[in-house]
């Protein structure tokens, strides 16, 4: 296998929102910048086709006092489980963060004005400013490439090696055939979302998810090895929209959630407000599954009256939302969204805890720093910390050590045996049927309900899979190369799910304890997993609040 050494200051893990905002701020500061990603930063990851959503606070329309902001944001899934300072500096900067976006030439108004819509409630402040995102990310790539920052597209970071005197990362790139051995100051890690974990709505087809299929956790997996800190892995989240046909943006939707009879599901709308949207599947979010469960299903996004002016701006949205194939769908099929309402469901599990890192970016591990969806928090968190990463990172490349004394070798030609392994294999594992083996896993031992017995069988098959996805794993290419290395994130990360969900010894949220069915809350705190010593330990950490 062809080898290649390269030297940077700032190494991005990920061109995302994250990845790409740390590239332009740190190249602005001066530093040498190398941006990695396994995909093509023009269209990659969950912000890939756009989205319409940014959660902020802007003084002119909310007033000089961000106290309410900040507290409807630390009650939300997003906000809830972050310390109030990490809130604080969040909301500070957004406004910050959009008016670059402006200069950019990202429409962050609309007909002249900021408009806020969509998943709030009536009599509450509305924090998610609508913009138009269908060009983000090469409006980023853009910036990234005038400051001066290298993208290296098709090029799959997949372990980091930390040293005393900077940060190596290893890497596959799928074009030219070669292992490449990053020497780097800084590490930014931005590779967003991890999905196929669980299986999606449709398991057959393995990709129709309402995420991005290729963000599959590699930033949490490889900063765990690295013995970085990971934060509330046990703590699951869902998404909802369309059945069957997986897309994000049900806040994009102005519309009713209505039972078969017609009777609004919550309490917040009774008519469609495009100002709201209808929140109540915010809070009740498997209410599909309760519904159809009950016998008292389906549930219907009901849009049908909705003015012409109304559809032409939820319209407009969508398709900035990256639902371009739901329109195109519903216009071949001649589906008119104001006369047919449209089921809803309830989609896959989501690996939601991640990377911990505080409101400088920083990480546990010195020189790594981390962003946006590594701990979930959205295109707003991404960009908002994104920038900040990126400048704590070049600031830290300018006072560390140089990395040409540093030499990872060993570690380096360990990882190459393994590549070697798996690429020379005539017979064995795919990575479609190892994925597929592992979802199943998490789905019955990890899944909807869990307790100590399921968790302890669940955590010794995946241990078993695990093994077994060592000794047998093929790849015909370096695209099934990164395949099979996106399968062994995973497993590594299903693996510290149980250990996290074994001992979180209660119900909350998405973990759903069958032995343990109340929420208890002097548990109300973070869930650390290191590794130590090879093996996954946890730790209780207060949050600031």
């Amino acid at each position: 296998m062809i080898k290649e050494v390269i030297e940077t200051d700032v190494l991005c893990v990920g061109g995302g929102i994250a990845g790409l905002m740390a590239a332009i701020h740190a190249a602005e500061l001066g530093a040498r910048v190398v941006v990695a990603d396994k995909a093509n930063t023009l269209r990659s990851g969950c912000a890939g086709m756009g989205n319409d959503h940014f959660r902020s606070y802007i003084p002119e329309v909310h007033g000089p006092d961000i106290t309410p902001i900040i507290n409807g944001l630390a009650l939300s899934p997003i906000g809830g489980m972050r310390s109030r300072e990490f809130v604080r500096v969040w909301m500070e900067k957004s406004f910050d963060m959009i008016k670059l976006w402006e200069s950019w030439g990202i429409p962050m108004k609309y007909e002249g004005r900021y408009e806020f819509a969509g998943h709030g409630f009536p009599g509450r402040p509305l924090a998610s400013l609508k913009y138009s995102g269908g060009q983000q990310k090469a409006v980023l790539t853009r910036e990234a490439l005038n400051r001066g920052a290298t993208i290296m597209n098709r090029v799959m970071v997949f372990d980091l090696l930390p040293g005393d005197e900077g940060l190596g990362a290893v890497a596959i790139d799928a074009r030219k055939d070669r292992l490449i051995e990053f020497h780097a100051r800084s590490v930014v890690l931005g590779t967003g979302l991890c999905t196929r974990l669980y299986p999606g709505p449709t398991p057959a087809c393995m990709f129709n998810l309402a995420n991005s299929p290729n963000n599959t956790g590699d930033g949490r997996a490889m900063a765990y090895r690295a013995g970085a800190e990971l934060a509330n892995a046990e703590l699951t989240m869902r998404w909802a929209g369309p059945k069957y046909f997986a897309r994000c943006g049900k806040g994009t939707w102005v519309g009713v959630f209505r039972d078969p009879d017609g009777k609004p599901i919550g309490p917040f709308v009774t008519k469609p407000d495009r100002r709201y949207g209808d929140s109540a599947a915010d809070i009740w979010d498997n209410v599909f599954e309760d519904y159809s469960k009950a016998g008292t299903g389906p549930v219907y996004m009901d849009c049908t009256g909705i003015s012409d002016e109304d559809y032409t701006y939820m319209v407009h949205w969508m398709a900035h939302e990256g639902n371009t194939s739901l329109l195109d769908h519903v216009a071949g099929e001649g589906v008119d969204l104001r006369k047919t309402p449209v089921e809803f469901m309830t989609y896959e599990m989501t690996f939601s805890g991640g990377v911990l890192y505080n409101e400088k970016g920083e990480t546990s591990l010195k020189g790594l720093y981390a962003a946006g969806d590594e701990l979930f928090g959205g295109i707003s968190c991404a960009s908002t910390f994104g920038w900040i990463a990126g400048g704590n990172a070049a600031a830290h490349a300018k006072t560390a050590n140089g990395v040409k004394s540093r030499s990872w070798s060993d570690e380096v030609e360990q990882r190459e045996e393994s590549l070697l392994k798996i690429r020379n294999r005539e017979t064995g594992a795919s990575w479609q049927e190892t994925n597929i083996a592992l979802q199943q896993v998490m789905s019955d031992y990890a899944g909807l309900v869990r307790s100590e017995s399921l968790l302890r069988a669940g955590l010794s098959h995946v241990q078993r899979l695990k093994e077994k996805a060592l000794a047998l794993l093929t790849a015909k290419n370096p695209h099934e190369l990164m395949h099979a290395l996106e399968v062994l994130n995973l497993i590594d990360l299903g693996e510290l799910l149980f250990v996290a969900a074994s001992e979180r010894k209660e119900t909350r949220k998405k973990h759903v304890r069958a032995d343990y069915p109340f929420t208890n809350p002097l548990l109300e705190k973070l869930l650390i997993v290191k590794k130590v010593d090879g093996k996954a330990v946890t730790e209780w950490r207060e949050i600031k609040r």
